[in-house]
């Protein structure tokens, strides 16, 4: 296991209050901000003429690397050095490729729809990482994605686990990583790929790669390509390999739904991506074009951002200005969160201040209810309900 800071001090002279204490010798004013320096491997250890040959070797044995890392054109897979993503993170996504086998009958189909495959989640696209053609003497050729022969992939540092039975798949994986973690076994520093027969039952296989993704293939290889499957995994991915301490964002800008022109519904929200989707959703939905105003909140909701003063009356006043919004449109009605009541005096009070003439309007508390509320609207709130 990784040493903190802390355990790290404990070997040190200052900790055990012996003789050249904090002598700067290292760089560092103190040997405690050695150790932190050190925990975050921003310092060797080489730096520190004091530290004991037991700390060195514990040291050393805490830098190594439990799992490899392998790179195939650009993509990388392994490198992992925690079992729970919330311990520090997880670094590289489980990859996901697709055999295309030229003994199938339909490959040439299957590869077109490989090529063809992309979804957008979260402001992030994906597509298949790596296809692998069987069987073939020359690849064929193929747009925007990774491709390799299976004589080549074969011969990659990897760990191979044909998925049978799941109990005995699930255990196998849950191990290797168990070894290579806690005990740095270098017998099981490879990373491990789970290859998956073609089957019909795409139900179970779903929810065995599911759990495999989660604990702990590095790359799920499949025969099968079906695109509710593999979107399914892909969402599920993106869920588990995002870092758990910075939250999921889209981007800050205007966005337009079913066609707005200069007179649609305006909103406003901040960019945290669970709130987008959520309000996105309802706009989409209306029978009304409409704008949703995005603004920038380090990705937080709604009242986390007001409380941590990312959402303020000054910022919406500079976003409105950034994306030139009163030139845009007529309508001069914004409609805010209703969380965000207490401060619709505060806003048109610095919107004014900024030169501009829009006016706050009071929304529903909940994106479901977006529907009702501008059903119930009056009918000088928006030119874009009228007739």
């Amino acid at each position: 296991m990784e040493l903190s800071g802390l355990q790290i001090f404990k070997y040190l002279p200052a900790a055990k209050k012996a003789e050249n204490s904090n002598c700067k010798k290292c760089g560092c004013p103190t040997c405690m901000a050695f150790a932190l320096k050190l925990a975050k491997q921003n310092a060797k250890i080489e730096s520190c003429p004091y530290a004991p040959e037991e700390l060195k070797s514990l040291y050393e044995s805490s830098c190594k690397q439990p799992q490899n890392t392998v790179e195939i054109q650009g993509l990388k897979i392994g490198g992992e050095n925690v079992l729970y993503r919330h311990e520090k993170t997880f670094i590289n996504k489980t990859a996901i490729a697709i055999v295309v086998d030229k003994l199938e009958n339909n490959w040439q189909e299957k590869l077109k729809r490989i090529e063809n495959f992309e979804i957008t989640r979260v402001s992030e696209t994906m597509k298949i990482d790596l296809v692998i053609f069987k069987n073939f003497e020359e690849l064929p050729t193929v747009k925007e994605l990774r491709t390799m022969s299976f004589e080549d992939f074969k011969k990659l540092p990897l760990k191979e686990i044909i998925d049978e039975k799941f109990s005995k798949t699930s255990a196998e994986l849950i191990t290797i990583r168990q070894k290579a973690i806690l005990e740095k076994d270098e017998k099981f520093a490879e990373p491990v790929y789970v290859y998956f027969k073609h089957t019909e039952d795409l139900n179970t296989l779903c929810a065995k790669a599911s759990f495999y993704l989660c604990k702990y293939a590095n790359m799920l290889v499949f025969e099968n390509f079906d695109e509710a499957l593999i979107s399914t995994l892909m969402t599920l991915r993106q869920n588990i390999f995002t870092d758990p301490q910075k939250p999921l964002q889209v981007e800050s800008k205007i966005y337009e739904f079913n066609n707005p022109d200069e007179n649609s519904l305006i909103f406003m929200t901040t960019n945290f991506a669970l709130t987008f989707y959520a309000v996105a959703n309802e706009l989409e939905s209306l029978p009304v074009p409409s704008y949703l105003i995005v603004t920038p909140a380090e990705g937080m909701s709604v009242l986390t951002a007001w409380s941590a003063e990312k959402f303020t009356a000054v910022m919406v006043a500079k976003t409105l200005k950034k994306f030139d919004f009163a030139n845009r449109v007529k309508n001069r009605n914004i409609i805010i969160p209703g969380l965000l009541a207490h401060m619709k005096e505060e806003l048109e009070e610095e919107i004014e201040n900024a030169g501009l003439d829009f006016k706050i309007v009071v929304g529903t508390v909940e994106a479901f209810a977006i529907g009702d509320f501008v059903k119930n609207l009056a009918p000088d709130t928006t030119a874009a309900l009228k007739g």
